[in-house]
């Protein structure tokens, strides 16, 4: 998940800063499912990562 204001964000990085963009643009009621999907997600891929301990 690496992206830098000199490329735009590009990558992953990007992508979630994007969907944080659109998530903050609705209501709150939806803003509000809208984190905890993205929260639940962005969780279930961290415990698929391999470990770097």
């Amino acid at each position: 998940m690496q992206g830098s204001e000199e490329d735009g964000g590009a990558g992953e990085d990007g992508v979630l800063v994007s969907r944080v963009r659109v998530i903050e643009g609705q209501p709150l009621v939806e803003r509000a499912e809208a984190y905890r999907a993205l929260h639940t997600e962005l969780a279930q891929r961290l415990e698929q990562a391999p470990g770097e301990a």
